[in-house]
């Protein structure tokens, strides 16, 4: 699937600079040898679980914020987010001594509001739905004039999440196949772009949860769309529940990305084991549903002698990992 030709997307020189840029403040994470039941071929997590605030998101958000200006800088920041973007900017604005105001799902982990707090910044509470938190963002930049860092429709951020991509193809030029996980689309459509800009025969494939699947229907239809907030706060997957991908990465997905494949709520919990397992790496449930598409899905994905699955976070509730971690299953 691709878009037409006039569109604008992201270029590597953006993505290299980003790269430059937040240097300082993300790290390198490294690929891990996973040995999953049953797959063959080489199989490497990408463990952006040790990010400084145990996500990816802080690339994004780093890449935004050390662009802004003194006045801007000044005038604080503010974002939405069930977590770990709200990790990613309340870090970065720390680093530039710019207040940050997070405004957050009332059903968000408890240890993501947590750490978000942690960080120094203030938090709004809202309801559940992805609306409610942009329109709560929306009145208080109204009322106070910070500056929105958003989760994942921008090209700053676009370009930030594109860094880890870069870093793949940087350690694995000979990858074939790629897999991220997809919720508003700024990781995917990031690193999709910087994969297939260096690396065109490189496959790459979106996965989410079936229970909040917007993104393979917007994909498969070609249409951007949007499901309600009751649907996708049903998994277990929370930095997944976006109710639709973002404009400018439904553009980027569709010109980069070559699917997206959707796993069951069993699947993911028989993932974080595998991982736990075999690379002892902790995931959250978002991180772990690339391996789920490894695990369960491999008639739905190309052949391929090496393989990256990136792990985009691992800010799991320890309750919830225990209870993964000691139920039966396979």
């Amino acid at each position: 699937m691709r878009g037409t030709s006039n569109e604008s997307f992201v270029t590597l020189e953006a993505i290299r600079a980003a790269a430059e840029r937040i240097a300082g403040v993300t790290v390198k994470t490294p690929l891990v040898r996973a040995y999953l039941p049953d797959v063959p071929g080489q199989i490497w997590l990408k463990a952006e679980s040790l990010q400084p605030i145990g996500s990816f998101k802080l690339r994004g958000a780093a890449n935004k914020i050390l662009q802004l200006s003194k006045d801007e800088i000044k005038r604080g920041v503010i974002t939405y987010s069930s977590g770990n973007h709200a990790q990613g900017v309340a870090y970065a604005a720390r680093e530039v001594g710019a207040k940050a105001v997070i405004v957050m799902p009332s059903n968000a982990p408890a240890i993501k509001r947590a750490a978000t707090l942690a960080l120094g910044a203030e938090v709004v509470d809202v309801g559940v739905a992805s609306s409610e938190r942009l329109a709560k963002a929306e009145e208080l930049v109204g009322e106070h004039g910070y500056v929105v860092i958003p989760p994942y429709d921008d090209e700053q951020i676009i370009a930030g999440q594109a860094t880890c991509g870069l870093e793949i193809i940087e350690s694995l030029p000979d990858v074939d196949l790629v897999l991220a996980p997809v919720s508003g689309g700024g990781l995917l459509s990031g690193i999709a772009t910087a994969v297939k800009s260096i690396s065109p025969q490189t496959k790459v494939f979106g996965v989410e949860p079936e229970l909040a699947a917007d993104a393979a229907e917007s994909y498969r239809t070609g249409k951007l769309t949007t499901w309600p907030a009751e649907k996708t706060s049903r998994t277990i997957a929370d930095g997944l529940r976006t109710q639709s991908l973002g404009e400018r990465n439904f553009a980027h997905i569709r010109q980069f990305v070559d699917g997206i494949i959707t796993v069951t709520e069993a699947e993911i919990r028989s993932a974080m084991r595998a991982i736990v397992g075999s690379a002892r790496i902790v995931p959250e449930p978002s991180g772990a549903v690339t391996s789920a598409a490894m695990l369960f899905h491999r008639t739905e994905l190309p052949a391929f002698r090496t393989a990256v699955a990136v792990v985009s976070g691992g800010n799991v509730d320890p309750k919830v990992l225990a209870e993964v971690l000691t139920e039966s299953g396979t």
